[in-house]
C-alpha cells in the first residue's frame, strides 16, 4: 500500500528526471508473493496515475527477470564469492543481536565455509538454505548525490547478507542490483532509509562486474513525533485520499512545498516541473502535521 511518503519519494524522481528531460523507468517488485497479490500491483498503478506521473515504456514486472538474477546468484556461488546457508531468522535472533543500529541481526558466519555447495547443504542437512554474499573486510564509500559521501563497513556492521533466500526468491539487494544493470538505470533516486543497502549493492556490482547507478537519497516522511510513517497507516494512504474524493494536486502542491518549492495550493505533477531543483530540497526528515493532513483530507 503506498502512503504519502511514498508519493514524495516517487515526486522527486519525477521531477529529478523529467526536469533533465531523462528516461522514466517503472519497476513493479514482485517477487515476494505471499506478501504482493495482483489488487496490490493493480493499485499501485492507479496510485501513481492519480498522482499525474507517467513513465516511459510498460511498466515490468520483476518476476519477468527472475532466471536472469537467479543466474547471477549461481554465478557468485560458482566462483565462491556466495555459500549455502541454512540458517534460520529465529536460530540467527537466538544467537545474535542487532548491531551498528541495523534492525537486523549481524550474520555471525555460522554457515561460512561449512558446505561445498547450495545442493550439497541441503542434502547433508536435509533442510533448504540459501545464499549468502562473501563480504569482503574494509569500508566502502557511497557518493551519494544528495546525502554526499558516506563510509560502510558492511562486513563490520551486517556481516555476509542473503542474496537468495531459502525458499530461492532472491532477496531484495541483488535482484535489484541485476534489474537496474539489465534497464541500463544510470540515477536512481530512493529514501534515505536505503542509503545503507547502497554499500551492499556497491559490494555486488563489483563481484559482477557491473556499472554502479548514481545515488540519491532523500529523507523520508514521518508522522508528527518523528516516527516513519508505517506502510499500515491508512490514514496517509493514497488508496484512501482517492477513495474520500481528494484533490491530487493539493497532494502534489504539499510535496512541492516540501521540496523547496513555492507553488499554489493545487498543481500537477508537469506543472511543478519548472519550479524544482534538487539543491533546495531540505536535508531533514519531512514531518507530517497534523493540520497539514487535516488540510489534505479537506482538499476535495
Amino acid at each position: 500500500m503506498l502512503h504519502i511518503g511514498h508519493a514524495r519519494s516517487f515526486l522527486l524522481a519525477f521531477w529529478h528526471v523529467r526536469s533533465r528531460r531523462g528516461r522514466l523507468a517503472l519497476r513493479l517488485e514482485d517477487l515476494d508473493v505471499a506478501r504482493v497479490q495482483p489488487a496490490w500491483l493493480d493499485a499501485t498503478l492507479r496510485d501513481l496515475t492519480w498522482l499525474g506521473l507517467d513513465w516511459d515504456g510498460q511498466p515490468e514486472l520483476q518476476s519477468g527477470s527472475l532466471e536472469r538474477i537467479r543466474a547471477a546468484a549461481r554465478d557468485l556461488e560458482t566462483r565462491d564469492l556466495a555459500y549455502a546457508c541454512i540458517c534460520t531468522r529465529g536460530e540467527l535472533r537466538a544467537v545474535s543481536a542487532p548491531h551498528a543500529g541495523e534492525s537486523e541481526p549481524r550474520y555471525p558466519g555460522t554457515c561460512r565455509d561449512r558446505f561445498a555447495s547450495l545442493a550439497g547443504a541441503e542434502s547433508s542437512s536435509r533442510r533448504q538454505a540459501g545464499l549468502r554474499f562473501r563480504v569482503p573486510p574494509g569500508s566502502v564509500e557511497i557518493e551519494d548525490g544528495f546525502a554526499g559521501t558516506s563510509s560502510w563497513d558492511v562486513q563490520s556492521d551486517i556481516g555476509d547478507f542473503l542474496i537468495l533466500r531459502r525458499d530461492k526468491v532472491p532477496a531484495y539487494q541483488l535482484a535489484v542490483v541485476v534489474d537496474d544493470a539489465a534497464q541500463g538505470v544510470s540515477e536512481v533516486l530512493r529514501g534515505d532509509d536505503l542509503l545503507p543497502s547502497a554499500a551492499r549493492q556497491l559490494h555486488l556490482l563489483r563481484a559482477l562486474g557491473l556499472p554502479s547507478p548514481r545515488w540519491f537519497h532523500v529523507p523520508l516522511v514521518c508522522d508528527a513525533s518523528g516516527r516513519r510513517l508505517a506502510k499500515r497507516s491508512n490514514d496517509v494512504s493514497l488508496s484512501e485520499l482517492r477513495a474520500r474524493g481528494i484533490d491530487p494536486r493539493a497532494v502534489v502542491a504539499w510535496v512541492a512545498v516540501t521540496a523547496g518549492m513555492q507553488v499554489p495550493e493545487r498543481l500537477t505533477a508537469r506543472e511543478a516541473l519548472p519550479e524544482f531543483d534538487l539543491a533546495r530540497v531540505p536535508r531533514s526528515a519531512v514531518l507530517l502535521q497534523p493540520e497539514a493532513l487535516a488540510r489534505l483530507h479537506a482538499a476535495r
